[in-house]
């Protein structure tokens, strides 16, 4: 049995620093992991596979399912941050799955309003909504409004509308292609 130098704590591993505790997975407190995500990579060979494959086959509609994968991927799959704007002001950098989805109930509000608007459609006003934005609720003042809260990032919007189209355009080329 090796006697206590002093430096380190009874019971206490050496090499281990007395004033950071070590923490584990299973214990309340302990640090959590998120789940690693699959690289964006894997997505992109499969398309770049689906392409070549209709390259190669000379079909159009290995083209149509490559492209249809592509706007699934945008709307739901895509790992991306959610990024709406707190009533500080500051964008959320929780992770959400896809561009049409954001990290918490109260986030995915704020973001369906944002494509609404996307969309052309704005909100009818409630009673308990009649002012011009969000009311913080230990003050009662507006921090930022609803409107610039739910505003999307010109990459989201570019790829959103771009999905969209190319939804449309799938749907389409099926529709034309049952006649």
């Amino acid at each position: 049995m090796v006697a206590n130098s002093g430096g380190q704590p009874p019971g206490q591993p050496p090499g281990e620093s007395p004033s950071r505790p070590r923490r584990t997975a299973g214990r309340k407190g302990g640090s959590r992991r998120r789940p690693r995500r699959e690289p964006a990579a894997a997505w992109w060979a499969g398309f770049a596979a689906l392409a070549a494959a209709a390259v190669w086959l000379g079909s159009w509609r290995v083209a149509l399912v490559g492209l249809l994968g592509w706007c699934l991927y945008q709307f739901a799959l895509v790992p991306t941050l959610c990024r709406v704007l707190t009533p500080q002001g500051y964008a959320c950098a929780e992770r959400a799955r896809g561009r049409l989805f954001a990290c918490g109930p109260e986030h995915q509000r704020v973001k369906n309003g944002a494509l609404r608007r996307l969309a052309g459609r704005r909100r009818r006003r409630t009673a308990n909504h009649d002012g011009p934005g969000d009311v913080h609720d230990a003050t009662g003042v507006v921090v930022v409004s609803g409107d610039v809260r739910g505003r999307l990032t010109s990459p989201d919007r570019a790829l959103l509308l771009l999905a969209a189209a190319g939804t449309i355009a799938v749907v389409a080329a099926i529709v034309h292609d049952l006649r």
